[in-house]
C-alpha cells in the first residue's frame, strides 16, 4: 500500500513537472511586485495559516471588491487577511500537490474539432465529457484534461469552466459568472482533501473544484452555479451529435496526451495517497468504491455505482424528488492501464428529471443499452434524448451529477443521503 501510493505520488510530481516541457514558455521570472511568479505570471504558491470558521450565510457578496486590495491574495501567504471573509475550511487542511499556480496548465483558448475529423481518440470507449448548451454540443477527453484540469471555455454564449479531478474522480462543470464578473480559474497546485483546488485569476480566492465553493479568500464562502453534464464514452457523444465538436489536442502544451500518469490508482484495494488528506475516511465503504452523486437545489444523494449498474434505471425520490438515474456500458475507466482508452469498462451514467416536455411524469426500464417509458413508449438514450416513439426529439432536463470516488463524496458531502438499492 505504502509502495503504490509513493509510486502515485511520483507520478503525479513526474506529471506536474513534464507540464513546463516543451511549452514555448520561459524559465520563472520575478513581477514588478517582487512576488515570485511562474512563466505565466501567476504568483506561485505559499502556505497560509489562519483559523476555519463558517462563512455567515448572509454575507454580501456584492461588496467584494477585489480592486481596493488588489495585494491581498489567498494565493499566497495571507490567507488570515482581515479583507476576507471567514475562511470556509481550515487552510492549513490545504496542502501543496507539487506543482505551483497553473504548473498544471489550464486551456484559456481552447481549440475544437468537429466530431467527424477526430482520429486521436483510442477507442469508442474513451471518455469524454459532455457538455450541451443552447444547441452548441461539446465534448472534452479525459486525455487531454487529465493533462490540464481546467478548461475555461464559452459553450451556448455561456462562459463555463470544464473541470476534472484524477485523484478524484470527478468532472464538473460551473457556470463561470458571478455577479457582474466573469471569472477565469487555473490550478493552484494546492489540494483540499484529495481534490483539486482552482483559483480565479480575477481575486485570486481559492476554490473547491469538487463542490464549487470559494474556500478562502475574498470569494470564501460564495458558491459557482453547476451546469448539468456527464462523462460518456466517445462513441455516445460521436453517435448522438453528428455535428459536435471535440476539443482538440492542439492546446500550445506538449503533453503525452492519451497516457495515464496515474497507472493502477483506479483500484478499490487501494485508498489515496496519505499526505493530500488530512481527516479519517468513512469506512463504510472501500475508499475508491465508485459513487453516482447526485447534486440539486435539494441537496445531494448518492448510490453505489455498481448498484446503480446492477439495476440499470434507478428512480430518485428520496427528498420528494422525481429525477431518473440511467447506467449503460460503454466507458472507459481513464486512472486504471497505461493508455486512458484502454481501462475496464464502468459504465456511462446520466441523471434528469423524470417528466415530458409538457409535464408528463414518466417512469423507465432499461432495454439493452436504451430506456423505454411506460408511459409513451418511447425509446430514450443514455443521454437523455428520445430517439424513437411518440416523444422522439424530446430531451430530459439534466440534473448535475458526477461519477466518483466514496471517499470524496463522502469526504466533500458528509450529510449526503447514500441510498441503497
Amino acid at each position: 500500500m505504502r509502495r503504490l501510493a509513493l509510486v502515485l505520488a511520483l507520478a503525479i510530481l513526474a506529471a506536474a513537472c513534464s507540464s513546463n516541457s516543451g511549452d514555448a514558455t520561459g524559465d520563472a521570472v520575478e513581477s514588478t511586485s517582487g512576488v515570485q511568479t511562474g512563466a505565466d505570471g501567476a504568483p506561485d504558491a505559499a502556505d497560509g495559516d489562519g483559523e476555519a470558521s463558517n462563512q455567515p450565510t448572509d454575507f454580501d457578496y456584492s461588496i467584494v471588491n477585489y480592486d481596493a486590495d488588489p495585494v491581498a491574495s489567498a494565493l499566497r501567504s495571507d490567507r488570515g487577511n482581515a479583507a476576507f471573509p471567514p475562511p470556509v475550511v481550515d487552510p492549513s487542511d490545504i496542502v501543496s500537490g507539487g506543482p505551483g499556480p497553473d504548473g498544471i496548465p489550464p486551456i484559456d483558448d481552447p481549440e475544437f474539432l468537429d466530431v467527424g475529423d477526430v482520429t486521436f481518440l483510442q477507442n469508442d470507449d474513451e471518455g469524454v465529457v459532455v457538455l450541451e448548451i443552447n444547441g452548441d454540443a461539446r465534448a472534452y477527453p479525459i486525455q487531454i484534461l487529465i493533462w490540464h484540469e481546467i478548461v475555461n471555455d464559452e459553450v451556448g454564449g455561456v462562459p463555463v469552466s470544464v473541470t476534472y479531478c484524477p485523484l478524484c474522480n470527478s468532472a464538473l462543470v460551473f457556470d463561470r459568472r458571478l455577479g457582474d464578473r466573469v471569472l477565469d480559474f487555473g490550478t493552484s497546485g494546492e489540494l483540499y482533501q484529495s481534490a483539486l483546488v482552482m483559483f480565479d485569476r480575477q481575486t485570486e480566492s481559492l476554490w473547491a473544484h469538487f463542490t464549487g465553493q470559494g474556500l478562502v479568500g475574498h470569494y470564501a464562502g460564495a458558491e459557482l452555479t453547476l451546469i448539468p453534464a456527464q462523462t460518456t464514452g466517445f462513441g455516445t457523444f460521436r453517435d448522438a451529435f453528428p455535428d459536435g465538436r471535440v476539443l482538440s489536442p492542439n492546446t500550445g502544451h506538449n503533453r503525452p496526451y492519451g497516457e495515464n500518469p496515474y497507472v493502477g490508482y483506479d483500484d478499490e484495494t487501494t485508498n489515496p495517497i496519505s499526505p493530500f488528506i488530512s481527516q479519517p475516511i468513512d469506512d463504510q465503504f472501500a475508499a475508491k468504491a465508485r459513487v453516482l452523486g447526485i447534486i440539486d437545489d435539494q441537496g445531494a444523494v448518492g448510490y453505489l455505482l455498481e448498484d446503480v449498474a446492477a439495476a440499470g434505471v434507478v428512480p430518485v425520490t428520496e427528498g420528494g424528488r422525481n429525477l431518473v438515474a440511467f447506467h449503460t456500458g460503454g466507458l472507459a475507466s481513464p486512472l486504471e492501464q497505461s493508455g486512458i482508452g484502454d481501462g475496464r469498462d464502468v459504465g456511462q451514467t446520466g441523471v434528469y428529471v423524470a417528466a415530458a416536455a409538457d409535464g408528463t411524469e414518466l417512469t423507465f426500464t432499461k432495454d439493452g443499452s436504451t430506456f423505454i417509458d411506460a408511459e409513451t413508449g418511447s425509446t430514450w438514450d443514455i443521454l437523455g434524448r428520445a430517439t424513437a416513439g411518440p416523444l422522439e426529439g424530446e430531451q430530459l432536463a439534466g440534473v448535475p451529477h458526477l461519477d466518483t470516488f466514496w471517499f470524496s463524496w463522502s469526504t466533500y458531502q458528509p450529510d449526503q443521503v447514500l441510498i441503497d438499492l
